[in-house]
Parts: C-alpha cells; structure tokens; sequence
C-alpha cells in the first residue's frame, strides 16, 4: 500500500504567486481610494476658500479701504490678490460710468441752452466768422459826413466793404448790409478793425482842407454795435492825435484795435471813422472783421 503524496513544489509556488498578486491588487486599490478622497476633499476646501474670497461683508469695507491697507495685512490676507484685482476693477468701472454720464449730462445741457436761443448747435463745419478788406472806391466806401438818422454814433460810418472773397475777404455764415456785420448766433466774438490813413499834400486842394491837415488833428476809429436800443453802443474807441509835416511826401497812420464781446443774435456791428477825407481803403490796410470763439 503506498503513502498518500503532499502537494507538489510547483504547486506551492504557483499558490504563493497568486496570493500575492492579489494582495498587491488590493493594496493597490485602497490606496487609489484613498487618494481620490484626498484629493477631492482638498479640492473642495480650495474652492470654497477661493469663493469666501469673494464673499462676505467684509469685501465692501475691503474695496473702501483698498489704497489703505498695510503690508503687512497684505501678507496676512491668503485672499488679498483676489480681494485686490477685484476691487480695482470694480473701481475702474464706476469711475468709466461716472464719466460718461456726467458727459451725457453736458452734452444735453448745451443742447438745451442752444435751443433755448433758438439756434442749432455750432459744429466745425458751421463756423462763424468774416474779414471785410477796404475797396478801393473810398468816395462810395464812406456815409455822409452829416447825417441826421438816428443809430448814427459818432464819426462816417463805412459803407461799402469788400466781401466777394477777392484777396483776403470772406464771410462764414454772418450776413453783411449796408456796411454792417449781422450776428447769427448768441455767444462770445473776437472782433477786431484797422483804420488806414492816409494824406498826400496837393496844391490845388481847399485850404480849408490843408489847414486841418497841417494843424495837429485827431485820428479816431469806432466800432459800434446795433441792438434793439434806439441808440447805437459803442464798443471800442482808438485814437491819435497827429500833425503832420508840410514837407513829409505822405502823412501815414493806422489804427487797429480788437477785443473779445459778448453778442446776442440779430445784433449788427460795423465801424465809423472821423476825417473820412483822409481814409485810405486799401485792401490789405484797412479791414474789419469778427469771429465766435
């Protein structure tokens, strides 16, 4: 009778291979758990820090507060970065909306002060202003030395001055008549007028003539404005007294004068001189002119 026979060395082998492959499976598997565990609840902790970053009642007093805040807060605060470029942003955004509504609140209030004169808004385009030059007809260029109209003022009013865009005249939507600028719209003008005189002894002049030539005169220019007042009201007065000499070719003056005025629509400007005999309505010596500034 034989002996029963144990389990073989291969056997053995094969047995102890397979028991630790599948504890190393298994160890395998716990730890995979475990880390994903790990793992998402770290994620959630991060993600629920980075939120309470933005929440709070504290992130009103934070943005308040943003420019004054210590370093040393800075660096206590895990949150401060985001805190920061938030606040910033946030600021950056109510400053812009500030400005374009206070903008929008300009812009409608010259709308309405335009209107309110019954004029449109002014545009580059539609700029206002004229440069009358002298015409060279001086006797037609002249009003009567007496004249009984009332709204005369003082001195010979200049009639007749060149505007057809010959040399340097032009008009920019401001209509001329009779010697008189017409303002289209109410605002602030720059106006301006040079007067040149001029005289040339001749022996068969009136000697009535050469002896207020030769005594000491004054030379006066005026630039007057017209408003619904029955009178006209000056605006600038500019004079020299001179004399001139007997044997001097020509006696020689001009003068000029400019200033800034406040005009209303409809009111009309124009410029009187004295000793219209001796006015010289050269074009590029004798000019006036206006624009709105």
């Amino acid at each position: 009778m034989l002996p029963a026979a144990g389990p073989s060395p291969g056997q053995t082998c094969g047995a102890v291979l397979v028991a630790a492959v599948l504890l190393q499976s298994v160890c395998v598997a716990v730890t995979f758990l475990y880390f994903t565990n790990e793992l998402k609840q770290l994620r959630d902790t991060y993600s629920k820090s980075g939120v309470a970053c933005l929440t709070g009642e504290e992130i009103g007093n934070f943005i308040q507060n943003l420019d004054l805040i210590e370093s040393e807060d800075r660096e206590a605060d895990p949150c401060w970065q985001v805190k920061w470029h938030l606040g910033k942003l946030i600021k950056k955004m109510m400053s812009r909306s500030y400005e374009e509504k206070i903008s929008a609140v300009n812009a409608d209030r010259a709308l309405t002060l335009s209107h309110s004169d019954g004029q449109p808004p002014r545009s580059p385009v539609n700029r206002i202003a004229a440069h009358l030059t002298g015409n060279s007809n001086r006797k037609s260029s002249l009003s009567p030395r007496i004249d009984s109209s009332p709204r005369r003022g003082n001195g010979q009013k200049i009639n007749n001055w060149e505007s057809s865009r010959k040399g340097h005249s032009f008009l920019y939507n401001v209509e001329l008549r009779n010697g008189e600028l017409v303002i289209p719209q109410t605002g602030f003008y720059y106006i301006y007028s040079q007067t040149y005189f001029r005289f040339r002894e001749n022996e068969n002049e009136d000697s009535d003539l050469l002896a207020q030539i030769r005594n000491p005169k004054q030379l006066v220019q005026y630039v007057y404005k017209l408003t619904n007042y029955p009178e006209p009201i000056l605006l600038m007065k500019s004079a020299r007294t001179s004399c001139w000499s007997k044997k001097a070719e020509y006696g020689l003056y001009s003068i000029y004068q400019g200033g800034v005025f406040q005009l209303k629509r409809e009111d009309r400007i124009f410029v009187s001189v004295s000793n219209g005999d001796i006015v010289d309505m050269d074009k590029e010596a004798s000019f006036f002119g206006a624009f709105m500034i």
